[in-house]
């Protein structure tokens, strides 16, 4: 080994960047053969070593996060799911959300596709560098429950408002109580503004008075949740029964589920008319 390597290979272990010592050698043959400067030259090293830093520390991240498996939009079958744009989700993708802190919602039927995205949007981020953490609507109670009865919802509540995204999937598939209904609300008006969520029901917004149990408290909710937010229904047969047969397919469930889309909007409350007009509802 030359004196330069020995020099690069004790300052990629100061630095703890192993791949800048893996990569140089390589690298160096390659400039020497196609005439790169030295900017260029130190360029690719560093790109080297950054690429390997994101897939090491995505994979970090995307365990954390505790998906309860690893999906990808690559995964995605728009085939099947045509009432969603592709092009709407790529834009997703770019996770230009985040940054805004603005909220995803996936409304529809069971089976059309709402948490392979919620996973797959969640793990894009993860990916690209930002903390993640998932759970069904159920399990978040469960979490904030255990925190107020150790006397730290507040601290449990800004610990998570810390983390740039929370999914919350299967609003809707079990009513809440009162207290689980309040402790949803209180971290959904805790990130509010500040962070992101990506949120997923199989219920619509009309529908919500029923699984929380006080209309007014979910006017509020959902004013906090969709005040700036990108509302997605998905429409269509459930993926999970593609090939079953038509006697099993609920052939009719995507329009009988957006028929009481608007009752919603009857609520008399001063939040549906703002969430109304500022939301972009995708169809």
């Amino acid at each position: 080994m030359s004196t330069a390597a020995s020099q690069i290979a004790f300052y990629a272990r100061a630095l703890k960047a192993p791949r800048i010592r893996e990569a140089c050698g390589s690298l160096a043959e390659q400039a020497r053969a196609e005439g790169w400067d030295y900017e260029a030259y130190l360029a690719a090293v560093l790109s080297e070593e950054v690429s390997s830093r994101e897939t090491h520390g995505g994979a970090t991240r995307v365990k954390a996060a505790r998906f309860p498996q690893v999906k990808t939009l690559d995964d995605f079958d728009f085939a099947h799911q045509r009432s969603v744009k592709r092009s709407l989700i790529s834009h997703l993708a770019q996770l230009d959300f985040l940054h805004e802190a603005k909220n995803v919602v996936f409304l529809g039927p069971p089976g059309t596709g709402k948490t392979h995205l919620s996973i797959a949007l969640g793990v894009q981020a993860a990916r690209r560098g930002y903390r993640v953490a998932f759970a069904t609507a159920h399990g978040w109670v469960g979490r904030l429950q255990s925190a107020k009865r150790a006397g730290r919802l507040d601290a449990e509540l800004e610990r998570l408002a810390r983390i740039p995204l929370l999914v919350m999937d299967e609003i809707g598939y079990i009513p809440f109580d009162p207290e689980a209904a309040a402790l949803i609300f209180a971290l959904v008006s805790s990130r509010y503004e500040r962070s992101s969520m990506i949120v997923s029901s199989n219920k619509t917004f009309s529908a919500w008075a029923e699984i929380f149990g006080d209309p007014v408290a979910v006017a509020a909710l959902v004013d906090r949740l969709v005040h700036h937010a990108e509302i997605i229904v998905l429409k269509g047969e459930s993926y999970r029964l593609k090939g079953k047969g038509k006697e099993v397919m609920a052939e009719t469930e995507g329009q009988q589920w957006l028929s009481s889309r608007p009752a919603f909007l009857a609520q008399d409350s001063p939040g549906v008319d703002r969430w109304q007009r500022t939301s972009r509802l995708r169809a």
